[in-house]
């Protein structure tokens, strides 16, 4: 029979005790208590060698351990951890970049976090079906607005761009709406910072607006003036801007849900700094553990302070668009959007009789066709 845990000792006193008595057949001692003939002898030598007290059990670690984590490191990879939220390959990525070696395996990292209590799980990772990444800097950008939090005074709407060759972020803005002159001055100071992209893809509805009958908005319309094409995700599939939101989901578990804000000034503040260990700093895994700066330059077409004159060519039939987004062509009214309210547009014939296409600046934005009663069924 097994001996207890709370009688060990007595126990192991009374064996040796009895083992030592002369005569004593000890093959017999060990199997009335249950241990075997290795046992018994070696606890009889530690009771010769250190008395009662060498019958306790003696710790199993080793007493020297050259490959164990140094102090220093254990102390670095916590600090990390409990600043950043980050997992085992970021930190051990981050550590090197700090100029570390002798670095314990990315599993060895998670379990020492683990020892210490800090192994809450962070975002879960996707599996994309399908990967998408343009082919270098500026040729694409993402944008969006993550969803919306309470600070201690008002509530929070987070305006975020990323680039989609780098994942480098270009803004992240704490905002206190999504209006258009809002959205508009955070985007000026991006674009005189980091220059204009070829290309923005945005979600549909407000302020970006959606391709479709009367979908563009004021904002896209300034994108067309500045040169800028636009497209938009495909409704009800927000994994069309998975970069965003996925860059979403590590602002939400790496700072947002780490502490609380008392205004927009205060939220600014704090996303700035982290913005900065984003884009600088923190191992990026879709990169190679690259951080996204190494891999962002940025663009060569500056932001024009001032917008140059739309003009088009003398073979363009010009209309302007009046306040409630129409144009008039053959004495018909056909609505183009309210976006456009006051702009000129281009109508272009196409090679079918009566079909012609209609152009903002640079960006075909509709297609009007005078064999059809109407354009649309809500035209009057």
């Amino acid at each position: 029979m097994p001996w207890k845990e709370e009688s060990t000792v007595s126990l192991r006193l009374e064996f040796v005790m009895l083992a030592l008595q002369e005569e004593a057949n000890i093959r017999s001692l060990c199997r009335r208590f249950g241990v075997s003939a290795p046992t018994a002898y070696k606890w009889i030598q530690r009771y010769r060698d250190g008395g009662r007290e060498a019958l306790a059990d003696q710790s199993r670690c080793p007493k020297h351990s050259p490959l164990r984590t140094s102090a220093a490191i254990e102390q670095a990879i916590v600090q990390i951890r409990r600043e950043h939220g980050w997992g085992g390959r970021k930190i051990h990525q981050r550590l090197l970049n700090l100029g570390h070696r002798d670095l314990p395996s990315p599993s060895t990292i998670t379990e020492i976090c683990r020892r210490h209590g800090l192994s809450e799980a962070g975002p879960t990772r996707v599996s994309d079906l399908q990967r998408f990444e343009a082919p270098a800097p500026n040729l694409l950008w993402q944008i969006d607005f993550m969803g919306d939090f309470p600070l201690y005074r008002g509530r929070c709407y987070t305006l975020t761009m990323m680039d989609d060759h780098s994942r480098f972020s270009l803004a992240l803005s704490a905002c206190s709406n999504q209006q258009h002159d809002t959205v508009k001055n955070e985007l000026q100071t991006t674009f005189r910072r980091y220059g204009l992209p070829h290309r923005i893809l945005a979600d549909n509805g407000g302020p970006w607006g959606s391709c479709g009958n009367d979908g563009y908005t004021q904002l896209a319309a300034w994108f067309f003036r500045l040169g800028i094409a636009l497209s938009h995700s495909r409704v009800c599939h927000p994994q069309t801007l998975g970069k965003d939101e996925r860059f979403h989901r590590t602002l939400q578990y790496e700072l947002i849900s780490r502490r609380t804000f008392t205004d927009h000034a205060d939220c600014q503040r704090h996303y700035d700094q982290w913005r900065n260990l984003y884009n600088c700093q923190r191992p990026h895994e879709a990169l190679q553990m690259a951080v996204p700066a190494s891999r962002y330059q940025p663009s060569l077409w500056g932001f024009p302070e001032t917008l140059p004159a739309i003009e088009y060519a003398q073979t363009d039939i010009v209309r302007k668009v009046d306040t409630k987004g129409c144009i008039s062509f053959r004495n018909r009214t056909f609505r183009i959007g309210r976006g456009f309210t006051g702009q000129p547009v281009a109508l272009r014939p196409t090679t079918t009789d009566g079909l012609y296409n209609v152009f903002f600046c640079h960006q075909q934005i509709d297609q009007i066709n005078l064999n059809n009663n109407l354009k649309h069924p809500d035209d009057v």
